[in-house]
């Protein structure tokens, strides 16, 4: 039995479930969250994934959809379970059940919009976007039964074209929101492709560091894994360090800059308290640095004291 819930992405259920129909096949809708207009001559930063998470629990909460997902960070919050109809698409009484017309009906709110601007890179598709995520993402979608075909095309612009209702109610697969009938929208514009198991030879993979567990982010402690952390928080665009000083042993500057990483993640409050957990440190995707799995040292300087990165 696949999961209602999706591993991979933080839970923020909203209620207010209801039933799909099951006498039609399973679908998946793509949309973007188009929540800024932007053009090439004037690009706009992308707005900040807690934004969005907060918008689609609080006054949005009518239009969430079940998966909003970060194609920058590869980060997911859910707000429905997969059994329960979402409500990001606009569904007329009487008319064809956009929401619910199959087993499961998928929404998923990329976050973007054409020529949003990220660590200074402007992104005029999604499909331009690291995609960060998106194998987790379709596998989940895929356990639902939920075939790899696009009914209606894959979408390769920002144009209309409705679905007709029968076509609608008869073939699963994927839609986007602009071929959902009695709605209006033109988005997502592009989709990343599907992703299949290769049938030849496995392919080198790219490796990273398994989670070390919170107890191994002590003051003082040195490792190489908090160097390559470093590295990457530093490529995120979470550098909140004063000092380029001892960038194997974990300090004040990777408690700060951590924290940064968190809240792009959409964690607020306590859970961005700048200790690694597991969904964020596999979210950062740290490179392994040789099988390196020695309890962290601390480091001291010449007169005894611990020596913390700032």
């Amino acid at each position: 039995m696949p999961s209602s819930w999706m591993p991979q992405a933080l839970k923020a259920g909203v209620g207010d479930h209801a039933p799909c129909d099951h006498e039609y096949p399973a679908k998946a809708i793509a949309h973007i969250t188009a929540d800024r207009e932007a053009t090439a001559q004037s690009p706009a930063d992308l707005v900040p994934f807690a934004n969005l998470r907060s918008f689609f629990t609080g006054s949005g909460k009518d239009r969430a959809p079940h998966i909003l997902w970060d194609p920058f960070t590869g980060a997911f919050a859910q707000f429905f379970p997969a059994t329960s109809r979402s409500k990001a698409l606009f569904d007329a009484a009487g008319g064809t059940r956009t929401n619910r017309a199959g087993t499961v009906v998928i929404q998923i709110e990329s976050l973007f919009f054409p020529h949003c601007r990220v660590n200074g890179e402007v992104f005029a598709r999604l499909v331009d976007t690291p995609c960060k995520g998106w194998g987790d993402l379709h596998a989940w979608i895929s356990s639902w039964d939920v075939p790899d075909v696009w009914p209606m095309g894959r979408p390769t612009s920002l144009s209309r074209s409705t679905c007709p209702a029968d076509k609608w109610r008869a073939q699963g697969g994927w839609y986007a929101h602009a071929h959902v009938p009695e709605n209006d929208h033109v988005d997502p514009g592009s989709w990343p492709a599907f992703e299949f198991q290769p049938t030849g030879p496995p392919l080198a993979e790219h490796r990273f560091e398994p989670y070390p567990g919170a107890a191994f982010f002590q003051a003082g402690h040195m490792s190489p894994i908090i160097e390559a952390m470093h590295g990457r928080l530093v490529a995120e665009g979470c550098d909140r360090y004063t000092s380029g000083a001892r960038l194997d042993v974990w300090g004040a500057g990777d408690v700060r800059s951590y924290t940064a990483w968190q809240q792009k993640l959409g964690f607020v409050g306590s859970a961005a308290d700048g200790v690694p957990g597991p969904f964020s440190w596999d979210r950062l995707e740290v490179p392994d640095v040789g099988g390196i799995r020695a309890e962290p040292r601390s480091f001291r300087d010449p007169v005894g004291l611990i020596v913390r990165n700032p």
